[in-house]
């Protein structure tokens, strides 16, 4: 049997999937491509989580794709909203002719005699294979199939029902009922004073704060310059603001964090009033952006506790009971359901195994290249955000990035593009510095990076755009195989 060949093979069709469809169809017109979708639908994150209050934790001036504006109002937009704007993006590019669903890659292999990885492919007809030059992983950075669920003592004498923010059931109605939710990320801020709005009576249960900030949910200066300026003009300007704004606070959280965690505060007292214990329940003991910090809409949580629709709890769980949570003070937290927003499994390559000639590829013995390669792995990317901006600003330029690659392979007549450190001493250093749960978790299964280009991962959209845009291809880049 003809086993089909493509030019690039692109794990996933979220949001990064079809960003990566859009830039292989305008700057390698002449490569053949195809997305594969675990999934029955695209939408990646944004068709998975169906939780209620599902949004953006980012504006999505930054968090919409460089090359389609984003035109409503809502800077902080809704799920749904946002699986539309994919949605809409992928049909207006004719990017949703080139997915396949229900099509999970488990392996992949490459030759280098042949020039080309072997993806073995899990789909609902059985397993297959596909063959293509490049392999692009846009796959996200989590487990689809579980969340992280600790175990917690006693879960089997709650006489309620145990909810996890990724599978959320279609059936719930928690209008009148009591809830606990236990976490204190941007999903457990996202669902409590959206359970309040359907009439539960929510206490989130914290182990420790949060820094959390509001922001309002429209951007008055895009929409006004969207109602005087041509649409992508206002969007761009707004995308400029936005991406210098983030890089402004977050440098500035880093170089004085003392004085900026002292700021959030603050702001978190005036929104919550003078007489409440934000020390105990909003004063985090870490720093700024040592974790990612929460974003609520129009204060939407703070509103929520000042009106007494929802509580915060900042304690350690002893137990559950029938009725609820026990705390380590003895409290027992009244429950009718609990929801565990205790966070992600963090996955990469979407849980696919690689081999290189025959070797198995262990990603924690590699160095990460410019974000997004591997050393010692030929022809093959991975798309992963930034943890500090919004996913899509370095996901666009990873895409470009690919793109820039394999034209240049083209036009050299070469097949293979493999990073390999030079000889300049490379200390190893973890892939991300964030001390948040899901990444502490994973550390032992990341790749590291190395406190020097191109093996530095920035954060910094600045550097990578000039890395990426105008740097050169052939730095630590070995290429090889000519056609």
């Amino acid at each position: 049997m003809t086993v089909q060949h493509f030019d690039v093979i692109v794990v996933g069709a979220g949001l990064s999937g079809i960003g990566a469809g859009y830039h292989l169809k305008t700057r390698c017109p002449d490569c053949s491509f195809v997305l594969l979708e675990s999934r029955a639908a695209l939408g990646g994150t944004w068709d998975l989580f169906r939780y209620p209050g599902i949004r953006s934790d980012s504006d999505m001036h930054t968090l919409g794709y460089s090359f389609r504006p984003w035109t409503e109002a809502k800077a902080i937009a809704d799920g749904a909203s946002i699986r539309r704007y994919v949605e809409e993006t992928a049909r207006e590019h004719g990017i949703d002719a080139h997915i396949r669903y229900q099509h999970r890659v488990i392996a992949a292999a490459w030759s280098t005699a042949e020039a080309r990885w072997t993806v073995t492919v899990d789909t609902p007809e059985g397993l297959v294979e596909l063959t293509c030059g490049f392999l692009f992983f846009c796959s996200g950075y989590y487990d689809y199939a579980r969340g992280h669920a600790p175990v917690f003592a006693g879960a089997e004498d709650f006489a309620g029902r145990i909810v996890h923010p990724q599978f959320w059931p279609d059936d719930l109605d928690l209008a009148g009922r009591q809830v606990v939710v236990i976490g204190s990320g941007a999903t457990a801020v996202t669902l409590v004073p959206e359970l309040a709005r359907a009439g539960a009576r929510v206490t989130m249960l914290q182990r420790s704060p949060t820094y959390v900030v509001s922001r309002p949910s429209e951007d008055g200066v895009a929409n006004w310059l969207r109602a005087r300026l041509p649409q992508r003009l206002a969007y761009r300007l707004t995308r400029l603001k936005n991406v210098a704004l983030s890089m402004f606070f977050y440098r500035l959280a880093r170089r004085r964090p003392a004085q900026v965690a002292k700021r959030i505060i603050a702001m978190a007292q005036e929104a919550l009033g003078p007489d409440y214990d934000v020390e105990t329940h909003f004063t985090p003991h870490y720093k700024p952006w040592d974790q990612r910090v929460c974003l609520v809409p129009d204060a939407d949580l703070f509103t929520a506790v000042c009106e007494g629709r929802a509580r915060v709890v900042t304690d350690t769980i002893d137990r559950f009971v029938p009725q609820g949570v026990r705390v380590s003070t003895g409290e027992v937290l009244a429950a009718d359901v609990i929801v565990t927003a205790t966070g992600l499994e963090l996955q990469l390559l979407g849980g696919a195994t690689l081999c290189v000639d025959g070797d198995k590829v262990n990603l924690a013995e590699r160095f990460n290249y410019k974000g997004m390669m591997f050393s010692g792995v030929p022809n093959m990317a991975s798309c992963f955000g930034y943890t500090n901006a919004s996913w899509t600003l370095k996901a666009d330029l990873t895409c470009a990035y690919v793109c820039r690659l394999l034209n240049t392979m083209r036009r050299r007549g070469l097949r293979q593009a493999t990073p390999r450190p030079g000889t300049a001493t490379m200390r190893p250093m973890p892939l991300l510095d964030f001390t948040s749960g899901y990444v502490k978790r994973a550390e032992h299964l990341l790749p590291r990076q190395a406190d020097r280009a191109p093996w530095r991962v920035n954060q910094n959209y600045a550097l990578d755009l000039l890395s990426l845009r105008l740097g050169s291809v052939d730095r630590e880049m070995d290429f090889s195989n000519p056609a």
